[in-house]
Formats: C-alpha cells, sequence, structure tokens
C-alpha cells in the first residue's frame, strides 16, 4: 500500500469522504501513527485517541495534501501535532505500562530490557524533543519533514535531535558521564 499510485488512490477515495477509505487508511498508517503518538504521550490509550484525530483529520482535510505520495508523512505530521496538543492540555505525562509496543523482539530478554530502557530515557526528553525523536528516529521521516511537522526550522530540529541522542546515549550508557561527548556531530 506504500507505493505512490497506491497513495494517490487512498487521497482519492478520502477525498471523495468513501467510508471504506477510512479503512485502509487505519490498516496501513494506523500502527505508524499509534507509534509515533504513544512516544510523545506515553499513553495507549491516548495514543489510541490520537489515531482517531488523526483518521478524522485526514477525512477533513486531504484536500489540503498537495502531494499525494507524501501522504504517510502528512499523517505522521498531524499525529505529532495532535500529540503534543494533548500534552499541552494535559501537563502530565502517564508512566510507562509493563508493555512498551516498541517489545517486538522475539523474548531476548537483553533485546527487551534494552528497549525498555530506551523507551524510558526518551521518556525522559521534553515532549518537543520527544515527539522530533519518535517521528525522525522512529517513524523515519526527514528533518524537513519533522521541521513541517513541529512549526519548527531545519535548524532548531537538528539540534533537538543532537541533544536528544546526547542525552539518551547518557541514559544508556552504564557509566553515562562520557557518553554524551562521544558522538557529537550526529544527525
Amino acid at each position: 500500500m506504500r507505493s505512490e499510485l497506491d497513495a494517490a488512490r487512498l487521497v482519492d477515495e478520502l477525498r471523495a469522504q468513501r467510508p471504506e477509505a477510512l479503512d485502509a487508511l487505519l490498516a496501513t498508517f494506523g500502527a505508524d501513527i499509534e507509534r509515533v503518538a504513544y512516544l510523545v504521550l506515553h499513553s495507549r490509550m491516548d495514543a489510541e485517541e490520537v489515531v482517531i484525530d488523526t483518521a478524522m483529520t485526514a477525512w477533513d482535510r486531504v484536500g489540503s495534501l498537495r502531494d499525494p505520495s507524501a501522504l504517510r508523512a502528512w499523517l505522521l505530521q498531524v499525529a505529532a501535532r495532535h500529540s503534543l496538543q494533548r500534552v499541552r492540555r494535559s501537563r502530565s505525562v502517564d508512566p510507562l505500562p509493563p508493555a512498551a509496543p516498541l517489545a517486538a523482539d522475539g523474548g531476548d530478554p537483553a533485546a527487551l530490557i534494552d528497549r525498555f530502557s530506551l523507551v524510558a530515557a526518551v521518556a525522559e526528553l521534553p515532549p518537543r524533543m520527544r515527539a522530533a525523536v519518535a517521528l525522525h528516529y522512529f517513524a523515519d521521516l526527514t528533518v524537513d519533514d519533522v521541521a513541517t511537522a513541529l512549526g519548527r526550522s531545519r535548524n532548531t530540529v537538528k539540534t533537538e535531535l543532537r541533544l536528544a541522542l546526547e542525552r539518551l546515549r547518557t541514559a544508556m550508557t552504564p557509566d553515562g558521564a562520557d557518553a554524551g561527548r562521544s558522538g557529537a556531530g550526529e544527525p
């Protein structure tokens, strides 16, 4: 479904407001939208609501999408905005639940611990930085797409990603003290 032709067809169906288009949208992009929302909100229930909000926004505003091949990026941008609005409204983030959605590692205990540690470290980042990390590293959006999604400049996003990586390296390294200095120059 991720081909440009399929995306164009889905956009056409959304513009025609065919109900089956929402089913196709959710089947194709729902998991990506929920993953980004969860990484920002740390609440499965809120992430599911963001999926619904994003689908309704797509239904109402798909006409503003100029390039149908950018549907996935546009949906993830909408999801990030909905997620950040929820953070601003609530100003409280739920703690991590016992099972994180990123735990698809085949049962390897060390990998599971690493994934939980990473999700916990991401949870400690400020909301906008968390959103930038979720969109860039977990949803594979370009820095330019993340900047557009968050309403920030490209350089601001690059700085946030660099600082986030430094914080995450520090949090993920047993002796944390020198980890932030070793990888300067990324993303």
